[in-house]
Order: C-alpha cells, then sequence, then structure tokens
C-alpha cells in the first residue's frame, strides 16, 4: 500500500467508531418561519482544521466522533462551509486568512503588521477557489467560531467595520487590502462563539505557577509550545495565538474590538468541572477529554493578580478544561445579557446556558461522543428567524 493512502491508526479508530453512530431523528427546523437563510461560516480553534486541509477528510473538526456536522446541517436546508486558518496563528493572521477565503483572494496579512511582526505580507491565494461565493451588505453571512476561532472573527468583523489606521497609514492606496478600509460592517449578520477565551485562560499561566507540579508543568509547557507554531520562523514572539490567548493580552485584544451594533451576538459556555467540598473544582472525567484532565484540576483551584494587573478570583475556577466557563460568557465590557427567548437584539452578547461538556464537547467530542447536531441546527434556526 501506498504510504499516501494510509489514513493514520488513530483517525480510522474515530471513524470506525463514528460510522458505528446510531442516526437519530432531525430537530424540526421552521424554515417558514425564516427571515434570513445566510451562510454559516465556522472558523476551528487552536490546533484545529477546516475545508481546505486533507485531514478533513479524515476526520470532520466539526462532528468529530459524531461524524459529519457540517453535512447535517446543510441537509437541514442551512448553508454552511468551513474555513481553515492557521491552527497556531495570531488572531491577526488567522483573520486576513479567513477575510481571503470569504473573498477568493490571495491573503495579505497587512504591510505594517508584516514588517512589524517579522513574516511575509502575502500569504495564500484562494482565487480559484473561495469558500463562497458571494459577499456583500445583502448577501451577509454568520459567523460560528470554536475555542480562539471567537477572537478570530470578532477580529475580522473589527476590521471589516473599522478598518487600520496603521494598515491605512503605513500602505499606497493603490496597495491596500479592501479588509483594512473599514465601512464593511454591514456583512456579517451574527456572531457565535463557542467555548471562547474572550477574555484569556488561566491554561497559559498555570505553568508558572508554583502549585504546578513537574509533570503538569511539562505538559503545559508542551501545549504552549505548540501553541507557539513550532517553527523558528524569526517573527514576533507576540504575533501567535499563545500570545493572544494571555489574560493580559486577550484583554488588550477585547479593547481593539468594537461590539458592532448591526451584528446579533451569542456565546455558548462549556463546563466539565464540578465543585469539590473545599470549593475548588475539578473535572469530571466522565465528561473531560483525558488530554484536559491535568488542566482542569490547576485550572480549578488557581487565582492569580496577572502581571497588568488583572485579579483572577474563584470565579475563574469553573472550567471546561482548557478555558475557564466565566472567560467564555462575553467579552469583559462589552454590552451582554443572559439570552432570554424572544429577546434578542443586535449589538448585545446574548450568553447561552452553559453546555455540560469540555472544550470539544461542541465539537462533538473526540474520545468522548457529544450529539450535538440539534443544538447547533436549533441554534442556526433562531438565527435565521431574526
Amino acid at each position: 500500500m501506498k504510504k499516501s493512502r494510509i489514513i493514520p491508526l488513530l483517525l480510522a479508530v474515530v471513524l470506525l467508531l463514528s460510522s458505528c453512530a446510531k442516526s437519530v431523528p432531525a430537530v424540526k427546523v421552521n424554515s417558514e418561519d425564516w427571515k434570513t437563510n445566510y451562510t454559516y461560516v465556522f472558523v476551528h480553534g487552536l490546533s484545529g482544521w477546516g475545508s481546505y486541509d486533507k485531514q478533513n477528510k479524515y476526520l470532520k473538526y466539526w462532528g468529530m466522533r459524531n461524524g459529519d456536522l457540517l453535512k447535517y446541517l446543510n441537509e437541514q436546508g442551512f448553508n454552511c462551509v468551513s474555513a481553515s486558518v492557521a491552527p497556531h496563528g495570531s488572531a491577526w493572521d488567522r483573520a486576513c486568512e479567513l477575510y481571503a477565503q470569504l473573498t477568493g483572494s490571495v491573503v495579505d496579512y497587512g504591510k505594517e503588521h508584516s514588517e512589524r511582526c517579522n513574516h511575509e505580507r502575502f500569504g495564500t491565494d484562494y482565487s480559484n477557489n473561495p469558500l463562497i461565493n458571494s459577499w456583500s451588505s445583502e448577501d451577509k453571512i454568520n459567523l460560528i467560531g470554536h475555542s480562539f476561532g471567537g477572537a478570530t472573527v470578532r477580529l475580522m468583523c473589527e476590521l471589516m467595520a473599522n478598518g487600520s489606521a496603521a494598515e491605512v497609514e503605513a500602505t499606497p492606496a493603490d496597495e491596500l487590502s479592501p479588509l483594512f478600509t473599514g465601512g464593511k460592517a454591514d456583512y456579517i449578520n451574527s456572531i457565535t462563539a463557542l467555548a471562547s477565551p474572550h477574555n484569556g485562560t488561566t491554561a497559559y499561566d498555570i505553568d508558572t505557577s508554583e502549585e504546578a507540579g513537574s509533570a503538569t508543568q511539562n505538559f503545559l509547557n508542551s501545549l504552549v509550545a505548540k501553541a507557539n507554531n513550532n517553527e523558528d520562523d524569526g517573527r514576533a514572539e507576540y504575533d501567535h495565538a499563545n500570545y493572544d490567548m494571555l489574560i493580559d493580552n486577550a484583554l488588550e485584544l477585547n479593547g481593539r474590538i468594537e461590539t458592532l451594533k448591526n451584528v446579533y451576538y451569542f456565546s455558548y459556555p462549556c463546563n466539565s468541572s464540578v465543585k469539590s467540598e473545599d470549593g475548588s473544582y475539578v473535572p469530571d472525567e466522565s465528561k473531560t477529554e483525558k488530554m484536559f484532565v491535568k488542566t482542569g484540576i490547576l485550572m480549578g483551584r488557581f487565582t492569580e493578580t496577572t502581571p497588568g494587573g488583572f485579579v483572577v478570583d474563584e470565579s475563574w475556577q469553573m472550567n471546561d478544561g482548557l478555558v475557564n466557563t466565566v472567560s467564555a460568557y462575553a467579552p469583559l465590557g462589552a454590552p451582554q445579557k443572559q439570552y432570554e427567548e424572544g429577546n434578542v437584539t443586535r449589538g448585545i452578547w446574548n450568553i447561552m446556558p452553559i453546555y455540560d461538556g469540555d472544550h470539544m464537547s461542541l465539537q462533538g467530542g473526540f474520545s468522548i461522543k457529544n450529539d450535538v447536531r440539534d443544538l447547533f441546527a436549533e441554534h442556526l434556526n433562531l438565527v435565521n428567524s431574526l
């Protein structure tokens, strides 16, 4: 057998398990009540993949153990596609890549940004393979970001709406990407963030804590290293995902991203921890992937004051194994409220009920299967009815 045709054993096992999954009746989709049916663009998180990536043929990021989620949603009448952005890239770089895929253009990271961060200005050319056929104020899109995908879509929308003064100043007008000119806020209908570390995560601070044992410290250090591109390409240390997910840096990023008045916002926080007798939180291992158990234990008893002076108190201890549940509610300082049926308006984050599962549960789960098809169908049905 040719090497190129060999499917990795782990992926093959997951595929076999997924093929054995029993089908379930579809949730009732009330298409007669829809006021829109804009395309849904799904954006993966850290170390993730999408439709442009080869591994997506073997294991769907969106669905995982539970099968192809987007295929299921498309069968219900929704139009869903998945983007492929840099698995460990910064929110800025990923936003630029997402924009190029949506517009069928060459990735332009910006003259000012690329020179300051010391990497190539231009990337992949999607001219012959755009993610969607059209995109405008009449043909809007809905964005769904998992984990760090939440920061990715929020930053792209900020650039769509308000552009980048730094890029405008540094770039000749005839070379400037339309992404950086702003004025396109009305291209976006909604943003949905799934288990997103809007305000950072303590998972990236724990490895410096005196509470961390050496084994766990090594585990977390390797986690951060993977988020650092594993490439010594000379780029600035702040142009990586792991930098953006530190609490102080996430809060600084929030300060540069406006909550747009014309966009519907939703967030789905997750929790797979339970409160123990001493008040700390420990992972429910029946709901938590093994890769997240060590992190979840430490996050569940961790407090600190960040170098920037932000106080991480006990309210941050509930977690999904990688992201603090409270951080996934909404960006601090942004307009927000608990979701109320029949009371959804633009320009305010609607915090959905906490999902009972770990960080990968809303993807469908890896070793712990989660059937989230009805949840997504109901949510997309809600957005279309607005």
